[in-house]
């Protein structure tokens, strides 16, 4: 659901024409993060065989979602918030100067981020500089009247891509998942 969320605010922007870049920040090794979202330069540690290009600066223009932004750590919230503040980046064994990106950067995370910079585990400044606009996005389990209008999506989404027709769900079957807790969601 988060990923649609910023998808929609991307598609329905300005930036709709450029990149749309999304990255799970809890899905990568933290000691790989900061190339991923910033690059790095050839020879700058074991394994940087060719120059490589940051997610940041391929969005360059449009939209970078980045997912789960509460398991970040700290080393790289501070370069982070560089971006933010000066839209700049600099790849990992960069030795020249930093490099100017236009980005809109959309975060989301699973966390209670107020509590984690209480608890110093994420920087004030940094929470600030993203949330300029929040949305809460409630769990699927609050929002029970949705569900029948999510189920039909994907009876049409994945009855078409199995190229079987299938257009009815049971009332037992709406019913099981209406009552359906949902964990995790």
């Amino acid at each position: 659901g988060k990923e649609l969320v910023a998808r929609a605010i991307h598609n329905r922007s300005g930036r709709r024409e450029k990149p749309f870049v999304v990255i799970n920040c809890a899905a990568i090794p933290i000691h790989l993060l900061e190339s991923e979202l910033f690059g790095h330069r050839k020879g700058s540690f074991t394994g940087a065989i060719a120059d490589k290009r940051g997610l940041f600066e391929e969005a360059d223009g449009g939209t970078i979602f980045l997912d789960e932004i509460g398991e970040v750590p700290p080393s790289i919230q501070v370069k982070l918030l560089r971006v933010l503040q000066e839209g700049e980046v600099r790849a990992v064994g960069e030795v020249g100067g930093n490099r100017r990106v236009d980005v809109r950067l959309v975060a989301a995370t699973n966390q209670d981020l107020v509590a984690a910079v209480r608890e110093g585990r994420f920087r004030e400044d940094l929470y600030y500089r993203l949330n300029v606009i929040g949305l809460q996005l409630p769990s699927l389990r609050e929002r029970a009247e949705d569900i029948p209008l999510l189920a039909y999506h994907f009876l049409r989404k994945y009855s078409e891509r199995m190229k079987k027709k299938v257009d009815k769900i049971s009332v037992d079957a709406l019913q099981a998942l209406a009552h359906y807790s949902w964990v995790g969601n």
